[in-house]
């Protein structure tokens, strides 16, 4: 059985992130299959939207969709650096084997269109403008583990040249981001902004960032759909420290935030962004919003 062109699988498409693809996929005209162990919600997934409510190493219901999408965006992902400090175990069990897993079957789909969403922000460690070429230097479990993927995904792509591509993302934000401890710093200060709660930041708020609105991120899965397989960074290339990241909060919201600075993280990176030049020629993308307009976006959508 052949996929159909129009078809797209999103392997772990529920967080914002595929959440943000999939409905653009779907306005696009494309049928769109959403793979997750967490539903999309009471609501249902939206319109052009069919959603497969199981784990991405079930071979027996990805084996039928892999046959149905010829192009297959892989972003699941159970953990972030900071739930895995100290735990390098529950990164191979909940990321790395089933991810395995899930690559034991698309071997049989070789005429498949592979995306992979790693990561730039915890890949390569402390840097300034990392490019593609760059010595990967993870410093937390989640980077190492992105980057072993990376290399298993790569095997994949050698056996079946032109099929797969990467994707290295900065830190991305945008609507539907979900606060949680010990990551996504903007859904956190703004829902400290929101309700008047005290905020705490890890280190002494120097740390470095380059901040992606989530529709850029978006628009570079569309045009790696079907421009030149390879590795791309995904940032805007500019950094910005949480100092400056509370300065615009603060200009978009007109409200203050009350911080306590505590010791920074095992995990914690003091600064990475990322060389972009590679998207931009190869895949005629670049990062469009602005972080403020971008936290504008948010706020005005959420007071």
């Amino acid at each position: 059985m052949t996929g159909a062109d129009d078809n797209v699988l999103l392997i772990g498409g529920t967080g914002f992130i595929g959440r943000a693809l999939a409905s653009r996929l779907a306005h696009d005209g494309h049928e769109v299959h959403v793979l997750s162990r967490h539903g999309w919600g009471s609501t249902g997934a939206p319109e052009g939207i069919t959603e497969h409510r199981t784990d991405q190493a079930n071979a027996e219901q990805v084996a039928p969709l892999l046959a149905e999408c010829r192009m297959v965006f892989h972003l699941a992902a159970a953990t972030t650096p900071a739930d895995t400090v100290w735990n390098p175990a529950r990164e191979a069990e909940e990321n790395v084997l089933p991810t395995l897993r899930f690559l034991e079957c698309a071997q049989g789909f070789p005429d498949n269109r592979y995306v992979f969403l790693s990561t730039g922000g915890a890949l390569y460690g402390n840097a300034e403008q990392a490019s593609e070429d760059t010595p990967a230097h993870p410093t937390s479990y989640h980077g190492a583990a992105k980057l072993a993927l990376e290399h298993f995904f790569s095997v994949l792509g050698q056996r079946h040249p032109g099929g797969l591509s990467i994707l290295r993302p900065s830190n991305v934000y945008g609507p539907g981001q979900v606060a949680r401890p010990g990551f996504g710093i903007i859904p956190t200060l703004l829902a400290r902004t929101h309700d008047g709660g005290r905020l705490t930041v890890f280190g002494d708020g120097g740390a470095v960032r380059d901040y992606l609105y989530v529709d850029d991120l978006v628009d570079a899965c569309l045009l790696a759909m079907h421009g030149p397989a390879g590795i791309y960074n995904v940032g805007t290339g500019k950094g910005h420290s949480l100092r400056e990241l509370l300065d615009v909060i603060g200009r978009v919201t007109g409200q203050p935030l009350a911080i306590d600075y505590q010791p920074a993280r095992a995990s914690d990176i003091s600064r990475i962004v990322l060389d972009v030049q590679r998207a931009g020629e190869r895949l005629g993308w670049c990062a469009k919003v602005a972080l403020e307009e971008g936290i504008r976006r948010i706020w005005q959508g959420n007071v």
